[in-house]
């Protein structure tokens, strides 16, 4: 069921859009080798690992509604709530 979501959001996607995030894929200052991208288009909510998926020991969430995951102090994933909007 995952994968059919992220087939449809990558259908989904303008070819704009597709340029404007390859454009911005040299600038990612990342503390990662790897990431992973999952989207729930139902809840529009955006996760993103900088590792493989692993559960947080401690999270922060941010005013603009971003939520940042850790493991101890590691940063390890990012949630971004209402993502179409951004």
């Amino acid at each position: 069921m995952i994968y059919s979501k992220k087939v449809d959001m990558a259908q989904s996607l303008t070819a704009d859009l597709l340029t404007d995030v390859l454009k911005s894929v040299p600038h990612l200052r990342l503390p990662a080798n790897r990431l992973e991208f999952d989207y729930d288009h139902e809840a529009d909510v955006l996760y993103v690992s900088l590792a493989r998926p692993q559960k947080a020991t401690n999270s922060k969430m941010r005013d603009d509604g971003i939520l940042l995951r850790y493991r101890d102090k590691k940063l390890v994933g990012i949630t971004v709530f209402e993502a179409s909007k951004r």
